[in-house]
């Protein structure tokens, strides 16, 4: 394809450096049942009729917005409740979720009027729908809290994923007749592909190579997720329009059709030829008929395994941190470093580190992340370390959770010297040589490089991510500070795959972003953090996945959960 001239599309399409899975599509769509047991009971002369409401969470307003309600189950402690909640899915965001459960005494929909006489509270619970998928089988079970000195029972969270959220059509397309648009030579025909939105617009979400010179081109084959091509609306309309490349990027517009998903489905028939129109032509020429007609040759629709399916047959994803020590960071106790710790606010090395590992933790069940630091000096030799743990302990380099990591990152700022180079190699074989170990599918580990400089053995950091593309095994790096980072943007294999020694690495494992891009205007430190971990955190479900289907690895059937069945209840006095 003709990646360095198709990158603008004439002013009737938008832009065009679109990734189908990102965006304004989600990730998934995920179902949540829930069941209570234990409740208590509120009513004197039968059982409570508990009812539970879900509320999500805005990330810039933080305002808890109600989402759904199940249906009230009358007279019952331990409810299993019918009705779901669907809701959109993204890993690389922190999705608040609270759930408030209600005995009902009224048919009042206000649940926060008059609730001593209405609605008895019966507790809430508070997670993120990753803590859902993350837990064991994705199934989180916890205690109910919000009522002083009672014990509220427990909530019972299933997540499953929608069905067709796992489909992947591949498609192809040929065209007859298209318009003359080249003076000297035929068309060089290419088709681009929008999805409808809700509110009438519409979203690229696929484009064709170029086909030189032809007025009967035929596109090669291509596969796009059924999501991104209508979002499970499958009667959702599809508008496709033709161009005509030209070098210079203003691209002849030749006509366009409109499609759905349904229709697609039926393959290759009389009824999938679809004459391409050119509006502004037919209001010109009263004998216009059309401008060539797009004929579809074949339609597959296949499923594939996604990150949910690995997840919830039990891959775990390890973290390991690693923070730039080196002097480039300035003296830790001046304000002007990028290490100083403000006792009013984090750092961009702590904001960055608590923005992707708040999301991660909640993939791995221990909560004991290795934390290593590396460019310092260290006690009592004063020797230069590329990959000392923060904590101290070379035997057990794991902290307790993100704020566990925070902690040693304090603690080592006050005992280590800041030195040089910023070698990353080191910290790329020490994860690399983790995964090397668990190759089976089970484990999947990311490595954030948290660094503020230019690197120093870029020729030794190439081979070792080169390396480390085989294995199970994902690299974020966050640059801090004001540096030039044209080095790491070489790294980020996204538009040439990076090598070494002649040898292409074999998948795109690393994903670099400077932090700056990311800070708020405003000054919002947990709207930066979030925009931060969405992006850096985008890629890791499509490279887990890329990693499984390179080794034909399937995903773990589900272990069998435990019995949800609710227990006896005793009469109420």
């Amino acid at each position: 394809m003709e990646g360095d001239v198709m990158d603008k599309v004439e002013a009737t399409a938008p832009p065009c450096d679109f990734d189908p899975t990102s965006g304004s599509i989600p990730a998934t769509k995920v179902e949540i049942t829930v069941s209570c047991r234990n409740l208590l009971d509120k009513d004197t002369f039968s059982k409570s009729d508990p009812l539970v409401v879900l509320y999500t969470q805005g990330a810039e307003s933080k305002q808890w917005r109600e989402f759904g309600r199940t249906e009230v189950i009358d007279n019952t402690l331990n409810p299993d409740f019918v009705r779901k909640y669907i809701l959109d899915y993204f890993f690389e965001e922190k999705q608040n979720l609270r759930f408030d459960v209600y005995d009902i005494d009224s048919k009042s929909p206000d649940l926060a009027k008059h609730p001593n006489d209405f609605n008895d509270f019966l507790g809430q619970v508070f997670c993120t729908l990753g803590e859902i998928v993350g837990s064991p089988a994705s199934r989180l079970e916890k205690p109910l809290v919000g009522i002083p000195g009672k014990t509220c029972g427990t909530i019972i969270l299933s997540v499953e994923e929608l069905g067709n959220c796992r489909d992947y059509a591949t498609m192809q397309f040929c065209a007859n007749k298209l318009d003359k648009k080249d003076f000297f030579g035929k068309s060089d025909p290419f088709m681009v592909f929008y999805r409808s939105n809700e509110n009438g617009t519409f979203t690229i979400c696929h484009k064709t190579e170029v086909v030189k010179n032809t007025l009967n081109p035929v596109w090669e084959p291509f596969s796009i997720p059924v999501r991104a091509l209508c979002n499970g609306d499958y009667e959702r309309t599809i508008k496709v329009e033709v161009y005509d490349w030209d070098r210079d990027g203003s691209h002849d517009f030749i006509g366009e059709f409109t499609t759905t998903y349904k229709e697609l489905c039926r393959g290759q028939n009389q009824l999938n030829v679809y004459e391409v129109v050119n509006a502004k032509k037919k209001q010109k020429k009263k004998r216009y008929i059309n401008s060539g007609t797009v004929s579809l040759l074949s339609f597959i629709v296949e499923s594939e395994h996604t990150f949910l399916d690995y997840i919830k047959g039990g891959t775990q994803i390890h973290f390991t941190v690693a923070i730039d020590f080196t002097a480039s960071n300035g003296n830790p106790s001046q304000s002007t470093s990028l290490h100083y710790m403000n006792p009013y606010q984090m750092n961009a090395y702590a904001m960055a580190l608590k923005a992707v590992g708040e999301i991660i933790q909640d993939y791995d069940s221990d909560k004991m992340f290795p934390a290593l630091g590396f460019g310092a000096k260290l006690p009592p030799d004063w020797r230069v370390s590329h990959e000392f743990p923060l904590n101290g302990n070379v035997e057990n380099p794991y902290c307790n959770g993100i704020e566990g990591i925070l902690e040693a990152y304090h603690q080592s700022l006050k005992t280590v010297q800041l030195y040089g180079p910023t070698n990353f190699a080191p910290v790329v074989n020490h994860v690399a040589r983790y995964a090397e170990a668990v190759q089976d599918g089970s484990q999947y580990f990311v490595l954030l490089i948290i660094t503020d400089g230019v690197i120093s053995d870029m020729a030794q950091t190439k081979e070792a991510i080169v390396n480390a593309a085989k294995l199970p095994m994902s690299i974020i790096i966050v640059g801090v500070g004001q540096a030039e980072f044209d080095a790491m943007v070489e790294l980020d294999g996204d538009d040439v795959r990076i090598s070494s020694r002649g040898k292409l690495a074999e998948r795109d494992i690393v994903q670099f972003v400077p932090f700056r891009d990311y800070m708020d205007r405003t000054g919002n430190h947990i709207l930066s953090m979030a925009r931060l971990a969405k992006d850096v955190l985008a890629e890791i479900p499509e490279q887990l996945i890329s990693y499984m289907k390179s080794r034909a690895i399937k995903p773990n059937p589900v272990p069998p959960a435990y019995s949800t069945c609710a227990p006896p209840e005793t009469e109420s006095v």
